[in-house]
């Protein structure tokens, strides 16, 4: 059934018409990168909420844009992992915007995915456009702070065009993480979908299996000769480990991260996969020391990824960019005037109404298309992909390219919300009720998805 659907995706794919190529010179080119670092800490104010829509309050620790520039003698290419929770609709495009004129290139050349720590803004300027029009507006997305943020980031990746230095050697490497991600759709006895939260302290859930994940972290290197430059890392689970309820924080990733980067002296970039249905809640009860072990099992992962790496020489970077059309669901509880109306009741609960907010704020967009794009670096293929995809689509995105080493980022815009299966519509759960997609559009996904991963 699977090797079906996969050949009839690829089929139909092409009805998107055909993705923009970057890069293609036919001569070999000097390849070069750059990395730069933003610190993208927002205030705290009251004007930017967290990933349970909460007021972001206090800083444990700061949090990071961290990323590359490439450039192939013709064209310049940016990938950029924001330790935020999510950048929505109109706020995604600034910053992509603000670095694509900062890198001197196209915006559709340019990848900026959120790393999806809780612990950090929901950024939607739109949906705070459509509130700041009502009575007793709440805040939750600081726009003159969005500008200024996205002003710093484009500084950052300006300044680094001075460190461009040529790469002539991508590496792979990939290690199995222990205990930290599960699926967070959990079926029990009743036979219904249980919630098992990034935090638990359920022991039934707890012990119910990890379910469907991706268990493989995965590092991409870029290396000049023996000296490596820059290492990617991708790896699918919410990296959420407190409760998202006011301080400010890169979670247990940035902190395995950041610890790696001392101990291997290349620059580290971490992006988070497919995990809109992936969590750490079957090894997480909220305390300090399910964080400290789940530290130290990623960084163990990506410790033991870094020494599997294998290189291989390349010359080239490839980069394609898909606009693709999402269609927006309409059914109860969605529409557009239901949520406008919750958005402008003054006696409303500021959270209910933030959420509505963003609704109004994706059904005014959603004649956009979306955008998808593929990094191709000799054997490496990287997929970046909008909002919180569910893991299906990360394995899928393998099953497509099986002689390709393939990583994937989500958490690109967060304006379609989850990326669900289109039974998990039917099944119930957690995650269809925060996707703005109709159930259908995970076949669109999909076709999207084989087509940019279709070989030349």
């Amino acid at each position: 059934m699977k090797n079906r659907m996969i050949c009839c995706w690829l089929g139909v794919a092409m009805v998107f018409g055909l993705p923009r190529y970057g890069g293609a010179a036919e001569e070999a080119a000097v390849l070069k990168v750059a990395t730069f670092r933003c610190d993208v800490t927002p205030p705290l104010d009251g004007s930017f909420r967290g990933g349970w829509t909460q007021p972001l309050t206090s800083l444990v620790d700061p949090v990071w844009a961290k990323g590359i520039v490439l450039d192939d003698g013709s064209a310049r290419y940016v990938l950029c992992a924001v330790d935020w929770c999510e950048l929505c609709n109109g706020t995604h495009l600034l910053w992509r915007r603000k670095v694509a004129e900062a890198a001197g290139t196209d915006v559709s050349r340019v990848a900026v995915q959120c790393v999806h720590q809780h612990t950090a803004p929901i950024a939607d300027g739109d949906a705070q456009a459509i509130l700041d029009k009502q009575a007793s507006p709440p805040k939750c997305s600081g726009r003159k702070s969005l500008e200024t943020l996205a002003g710093r980031l484009g500084a950052a990746v300006r300044e680094s065009l001075a460190r461009l230095e040529p790469f002539d050697r991508v590496g792979t490497g990939e290690a199995k993480v222990d205990r930290v991600a599960a699926n967070r759709r959990v079926v029990l006895d009743d036979g219904k979908i249980h919630v098992r939260w990034s935090s638990c302290t359920d022991p039934e859930l707890r012990r119910a299996p990890e379910g469907l994940i991706d268990p493989m972290l995965k590092t991409v290197t870029l290396a000049r000769g023996d000296k490596p430059l820059v290492r990617l890392h991708y790896y699918a689970t919410h990296p959420q480990t407190g409760l998202g309820d006011g301080p400010v924080s890169v979670d247990f990733v940035g902190f395995a991260r950041e610890k790696l980067e001392k101990q291997d002296g290349a620059f580290q970039v971490y992006l988070t996969g497919c995990s809109g249905n992936v969590t750490a809640g079957k090894y997480n009860d909220g305390s300090q020391q399910a964080r400290s072990e789940l530290t130290q099992r990623l960084l163990a992962a990506m410790q033991a990824s870094v020494a599997a790496t294998k290189y291989a020489p390349v010359e080239r970077i490839g980069w394609r960019a898909l606009p693709v059309p999402l269609p927006v669901r309409t059914d109860r509880e969605f529409t557009r005037a239901e949520n406008a109306k919750i958005a402008a009741d003054a006696k409303g609960d500021p959270k209910g109404r933030v959420m509505a907010a963003c609704r109004v704020a994706y059904h005014d967009r959603c004649a956009i298309p979306v955008e998808f794009s593929l990094l191709e670096l000799g054997p490496v293929r990287v997929l970046h992909l909008p909002g919180e995809p569910f893991v299906e689509f990360q394995l899928l995105a393998q099953r497509l390219a099986p002689k390709c080493f393939v990583a994937v980022a989500g958490y690109g815009d967060g304006g379609p919300g989850y990326l669900c299966t289109e039974r998990s519509y039917s099944e119930g759960g957690y995650e269809p009720t925060g996707s703005m997609l109709a159930p259908h559009a995970e076949a669109i996904i999909g076709k999207a998805i084989a087509q940019l991963l279709q070989t030349r």
